[in-house]
């Protein structure tokens, strides 16, 4: 009995000291083998050690060219903040990305820390922006070639962009980085990073090509998921396919899920009800 309860003890410390497993119900879609054109649902639930485990925050910044775009940024920024915190919390890397904004960090902590990591030589060449692969997934399921933006009277598409910085209401703390470039990834590379959870805007555009964003990570081999929740995209309801802007993000979470990565929803850290902008009577 005492070289059970000595072996349990043990067993407990060692099982502390590698930190803290996430647990994140997974959606993904998966071919038919008697029709390539049809997916099912599979759901299954991914174990992450947290140590080895990064969380990336694409583009969530203070202001946009489409003000409907930052108002949902705004809705959904306090529940996205809650979830960093509590990853943060059981051990993983935090890694905010708010793109063209590096001048507003310049000198943090942060920002040195991911300076700091060595380039990482790769066998598929790391690029500033990973556009639609056909072989891989086909045309998104919505038209964006308008640039998305749904606001009644579209202004300026820019550049110059009003964005600044992230958006203040998600913390930024010490242990951190701060980029907008392949420095994330050869952080995560240095840091031992195999598992990247995924959150941010906009879900067809950034969250799929930037340099830190799902195209890229899939491609070099690194375990993603998308949170499906703490995402919306660029889409006018005025394009094709003529839906809600709403069913027009689910759209492009459910070509996520058939060909490049799995998805999960806040709820998955945080418990109780997955975040729901007030428009959207469904959610994600």
């Amino acid at each position: 009995m005492r070289a059970f309860v000595a072996l349990f003890l043990i067993t407990s410390v060692l099982g502390a000291a590698g930190g803290e497993t996430f647990s994140l119900p997974a959606r993904s879609r998966v071919k038919d083998a008697a029709n390539p054109e049809k997916f099912s649902v599979k759901e299954e639930t991914l174990k992450w050690d947290a140590a080895k485990t990064a969380v990336v925050i694409c583009d969530m910044w203070d202001d946009h060219t489409c003000k409907n775009a930052a108002k949902r940024v705004g809705e959904m920024v306090g529940r996205a903040n809650e979830f960093i915190k509590d990853a943060r919390k059981r051990g993983a890397l935090i890694i905010h990305c708010p793109s063209d904004t590096m001048k507003f960090y310049e000198g943090t902590p942060q920002r040195k820390l991911a300076q700091a990591a060595p380039k990482v030589d790769t066998s598929v060449p790391l690029q500033r922006w990973v556009k639609i692969l056909p072989d891989r997934e086909g045309k998104l399921p919505i038209d964006d070639s308008d640039g998305g933006n749904d606001d009644e009277t579209p202004g300026a598409k820019g550049p110059p962009y009003p964005w600044t910085r992230q958006n203040a209401a998600i913390e930024i703390m010490d242990g951190d980085a701060i980029t907008d470039s392949a420095e994330a990834f050869y952080l995560m590379k240095q840091r031992g990073i195999e598992n990247v959870i995924e959150l941010g805007v906009h879900t067809n555009m950034c969250v799929l090509g930037r340099p830190f964003s799902i195209r890229q990570l899939v491609t070099q081999g690194m375990n993603v998921i998308l949170v499906r929740d703490l995402t919306d995209a660029m889409y006018n309801p005025k394009m094709a396919p003529f839906v809600t802007h709403f069913e027009g993000t689910r759209l492009v979470i459910e070509h996520i899920e058939k060909y490049w990565c799995p998805t999960t929803t806040s709820s998955a850290l945080l418990g109780g009800d997955s975040f729901r902008f007030k428009g959207d009577p469904k959610g994600n």
